[in-house]
Parts: C-alpha cells; sequence; structure tokens
C-alpha cells in the first residue's frame, strides 16, 4: 500500500495488482475550485484562449470573449457554446452588440457534446485531473496551464467519425427525450 494517501484523502490507496485496478477512496478534502474558460481553434486544434476565474458568471463570460477577441484580432469569430444561461445574459448581448464581428452558436439542450471544446475538456478531465490530489487551488490551475501547453505542441484538429445523420439523429432523440 502507498504509505501517504496524500493530504487529500482519508485512507491509504490501494495498490494495482494482477486482476485489481488501483483504488483510492471516494471522499476528500475540497481545496477550492475554479471555472475554465477555453476557446479551441477547430481548425488547429489548438487551445488559442483560456482563462480561469472563481465563479461562472456573464462578467466572467464577457470578459473571457474579450480574451479570444484580443487572441484573433480583425477576423470574424464564431463561438459555439452550450446553452447555458450565462450566455445569454443581458451583458452578453450588450458586449455582442459592441463587438459584431462575434457570433455566439448554441448547440441544442443536452448536446454539449457537439462542442468540440468539451471533447478537450473530457481530454483534461481523464488526462491531468482524474485522480489528481491538489493542494490548491493555483496547483490545480498550473496543472491544467501544463497540460494545455504540451497539449498545443501535439494538437491536431478533432475529427468526427461519426456521420452527419447520425448526429442529427442522435440530436433528434435528445430533443424527445427533454420533452
Amino acid at each position: 500500500m502507498d504509505p501517504d494517501p496524500g493530504p487529500d484523502r482519508t485512507h491509504e490507496n490501494q495498490p494495482l495488482f494482477l486482476g485489481h485496478a488501483s483504488q483510492q477512496t471516494h471522499d476528500y478534502k475540497s481545496n477550492g475550485t475554479t471555472t475554465l474558460f477555453a476557446a479551441l481553434d477547430v481548425h488547429t486544434g489548438k487551445v488559442s484562449a483560456n482563462a480561469f476565474y472563481q465563479r461562472h458568471t456573464n462578467s466572467e463570460f464577457v470578459d473571457f470573449l474579450g480574451q479570444v477577441a484580443a487572441v484573433h484580432p480583425d477576423v470574424e469569430l464564431h463561438v459555439i457554446c452550450d446553452n447555458y444561461a450565462t450566455q445569454k445574459h443581458q451583458n452578453v448581448k450588450d458586449w455582442l452588440a459592441a463587438n459584431p464581428r462575434v457570433s455566439l452558436h448554441f448547440t441544442p439542450t443536452s448536446c454539449s457534446w457537439l462542442t468540440m471544446v468539451e471533447i478537450f475538456f473530457g481530454l483534461v478531465t481523464r488526462q491531468a485531473i482524474r485522480r489528481g490530489s491538489f493542494h490548491s487551488v493555483q496547483d490545480l490551475g498550473q496543472t491544467i496551464e501544463t497540460y494545455i501547453a504540451n497539449y498545443n505542441d501535439r494538437a491536431k484538429p478533432f475529427r468526427w467519425i461519426k456521420t452527419a445523420d447520425y448526429l442529427l439523429g442522435k440530436i433528434k432523440r435528445k430533443q424527445t427525450i427533454n420533452t
């Protein structure tokens, strides 16, 4: 057994051995949370902008949109978002009216999986965060920043392997279930 469960676990980690995966307890001491906003360039597969915030409100989203616009000056930007209420707040609408080269597009309800940045978030979770023990929010943020830098070094565009008809059918089934 690992003699040190880490400062955030209540019991020692159970080691990997033939026929059994390594295990750790489900309970832990939280050292805080953060909200990550990220912009993924679908042409390169790279994360072109990212920011951490303590909260997930329209103010933070407007700030992030400003960062994305600054990273991509003088081009028309199409930002694909999920249907979270933050992106539909009047402050966001006002910012968009003042920045007409930026357009927001929304995925259907319960279909955030269509947003390629959600695929990226899944990679971050599986490859950098899951099973990790972070002593502070800054430690978590640094781990994610390091992951993004390494990811961008080898990034390639995501490629759908399902047909458009399959994906549209899945969206339609999801909308039927949600009504």
